[in-house]
């Protein structure tokens, strides 16, 4: 099978090309370095010639509403007018877990998030929005976006958060299956308040900087409750624990 992985050199989109590629199929990672920018359409047709599945892994290097818009709208049009003129059977797209609630309440980077998801929904083509809760390997940017002085304030919101490695599995399982024309979930198998789980992670790194909760602490610029950032009750539960994820880390 010929699948074409969009944002293919990045830290999701490395690990499903090379998951794709040892089970068999032909894979094109697409990316701005490898001549190939969704966003201006460069390279877009030739990338995608014969291409079975397209897989969106991208991600806008802009947080702000405006800027994330930008590009997930125009970028996501791209993908799926080539991609309806190359034949592409699956129109595969990675998400996050909570984004239609947070776009409703918060906008920002999850109203962004939350119009690409629609663009997708309103097309024709047979399609499949994966939702991933948070990444262990954000948690550092997490911890960086909060830090204020030598302190990180953070919500006690909960998360359910997984490993990279699970979040490329789940995303390659979903792009050799048969589209849903709909959404599935992944979450990590432990739930944790999101400023415990960044002072463990922070002092296994023996980084010296002072977690403390607090009720007014934002998310990237949002507000949270309690279990926004929690998966349904169907979502599939990925494997690696966060202690296991830490061993892995030391290790490598």
């Amino acid at each position: 099978m010929r699948i074409v992985v969009v944002g293919g050199t990045g830290l999701i989109g490395a690990k499903l090309v090379v998951t794709l590629a040892e089970h068999g199929h032909d894979v094109v990672a697409a990316a701005r370095s490898t001549g190939v920018n969704s966003f201006t359409g460069e390279g877009l047709a030739e990338a995608l010639e014969g291409a079975e599945v397209v897989v969106d892994v991208s991600n806008s290097s802009y947080t702000d509403e405006a800027g994330a818009l930008e590009f997930f709208e125009t970028s996501t049009l791209n993908l799926l007018t080539y991609g309806a003129a190359a034949g592409v059977k699956h129109h595969v797209a990675l998400s996050v877990v909570g984004t239609d609630r947070l776009a409703a309440s918060e906008r920002g980077y999850f109203r962004a998030k939350f119009e690409q998801e629609k663009l997708i929904t309103a097309s024709t083509r047979p399609y499949t929005i994966v939702h991933a809760t948070q990444f262990f390997e954000f948690l550092g940017s997490i911890a960086d976006e909060a830090t204020h002085g030598d302190t990180v304030r953070l919500s006690r919101a909960l998360v359910q958060p997984m490993a990279a490695d699970d979040v490329a599995a789940a995303v390659g399982r979903t792009a050799v299956g048969a589209p849903v024309n709909g959404t599935v979930e992944f979450a990590g198998p432990e739930q944790f308040r999101l400023e415990e789980l960044v002072r463990r992670d922070l002092a296994v790194r023996r980084d010296p900087r002072q977690v403390t909760a607090d009720p007014l602490a934002t998310y990237f610029g949002n507000d949270l409750s309690e279990r926004e950032l929690l998966p349904g009750p169907d979502a599939t539960i990925a494997g690696t624990s966060f202690g296991e994820w830490l061993a892995e880390e030391d290790a490598a």
